[in-house]
């Protein structure tokens, strides 16, 4: 054999040892335990991407300074991918690659697109969308949702609404409108089975997109208006949600209640709208900083460490925070038994979660074999004087 074919055939055995090595190094016994996410940091859900992603970084910091897992690190391996579908496939990917034993998302786009994928690496993943379709473990067996799905959202959004107009001495039927963001995170609550959840409670409901990059939304609330319907539900996040509601203000539309599903209650939208916020109700699946809850201690003194707050950041720190700590509790539950890290010994321990406190973050947490929707309940709450303010305890779907 000559020297140059034998130096390509040792080429060529290092290369597949290395490529052996690094397809499990995520979860060696001793080593880091490496998990891939991607964030939405400059993209069209950037507003409310960005502080979610920083407070998945900072439980992982704020972990990994108070020992880890059993003195095990959580290495987080991520990547901004500006909310395209593409980039997320081909980050998922290199991550995967790269030995990662869990992931965390971001867009429902993206999200589904990957969820079959996600089932064959056999890698538990947990994102910031709450399509309902997603905590199915027959149509996605290793996506786990924390928040409670945009359809149990909205479902829990129309009794309340139903509850409301027939106080207020109504006899007829509400009318609601569903204005949504254009994609499938927009639609999600509406096509999983809301529209036809509306109908099955007598609402009169119809569904309103909004046009990416809008400048306004005169012409979509003009048609509402004179619709009659006296309940908006925005499925959107902060930005044109906010906007949104200022301009039904210049329409005066004061006779008409707008609510929010999770993404676009925040703090985001209250400092957008300005007075015109004002009686703005939100679905909150997780405890905003306002609010005092033990589960909120640990994320705000980490914060106040650091001269920031986690009220200045705001409820999708929390959010992100938390979503983290529950993934790292079926890591925890696995290095505790044992067991070597890997994505399947991840999914097995997570569906023994059963009623895990968060301190009053969330609803007490749960998943199951044949459950992966974590979580059923939700507060609302108003704007009173320009911060939100509780309006209800936790409601669940009926």
């Amino acid at each position: 054999m000559s020297r140059k074919a034998l130096v390509v055939l040792l080429l060529v055995a290092l290369m597949s040892l290395l490529a052996a090595c690094g397809g499990g190094g995520g979860g060696e016994a001793g080593g880091p335990i490496k998990v891939g996410a991607i964030f939405d940091l400059s993209g069209p859900t950037s507003d409310v991407g960005t502080p979610y992603a920083e407070g998945i970084r900072g439980y992982v910091e704020w972990l990994n300074a108070n020992g880890g897992i059993d003195g095990r690190e959580i290495e987080l391996v991520w990547e901004d991918y500006a909310y395209e579908v593409p980039r997320a496939e081909q980050l998922y990917t290199q991550f995967v690659q790269e030995g990662v034993v869990a992931f965390q998302g971001w867009g429902t786009g993206d999200t589904e697109a990957l969820r079959g994928k996600i089932a064959e690496d056999k890698l538990p993943f947990m994102s910031a969308s709450y399509s309902h379709v997603l905590g199915d473990p027959n149509e996605a067996p290793y996506n786990f949702l924390v928040g409670t799905s945009y359809s149990h959202q909205f479902f829990i959004v129309l009794d309340w609404i139903k509850e409301d107009w027939a106080s207020k001495g109504n006899a007829d039927a509400p009318k609601v409108a569903f204005m949504h963001h254009p994609s499938p995170f927009g639609l999600s609550p509406w096509e999983q089975g809301g529209k036809e959840y509306a109908a099955s409670i007598g609402i009169e409901a119809e569904a309103y997109e909004m046009p990416r990059g809008a400048p306004d939304f005169t012409a979509e609330l003009s048609r509402i208006k004179d619709s009659g319907a006296k309940y908006v539900v925005f499925q959107t996040v902060s930005t044109p949600a906010a906007l949104a509601i200022k301009n039904a203000r210049g329409l005066g539309m004061d006779d008409v209640t707008f609510i929010c599903l999770n993404w676009c209650s925040d703090e985001i939208l209250v400092s957008q709208a300005g007075d015109a916020a004002e009686g703005v109700i939100g679905s909150f699946p997780f405890t905003p900083p306002t609010v005092d809850v033990p589960g909120l201690k640990d994320p705000a003194d980490f914060l106040a460490s650091k001269g920031e707050s986690l009220e200045a950041k705001g409820v999708h720190y929390g959010q992100g925070w938390w979503t983290m700590a529950i993934m790292t509790e079926g890591i925890r539950k696995v290095v505790a038994d044992g067991k070597e890290v890997t994505g399947e010994n991840i999914k097995a321990a997570l569906e023994t979660l059963s009623n895990y406190d968060t301190g009053g973050v969330t609803v007490p947490i749960t998943f199951t074999s044949d459950d992966h929707r974590g979580s059923k309940g939700m507060r609302l709450f108003i704007v009173r004087n320009g911060r939100w303010e509780q309006l209800t305890d936790f409601l669940t779907v009926k």
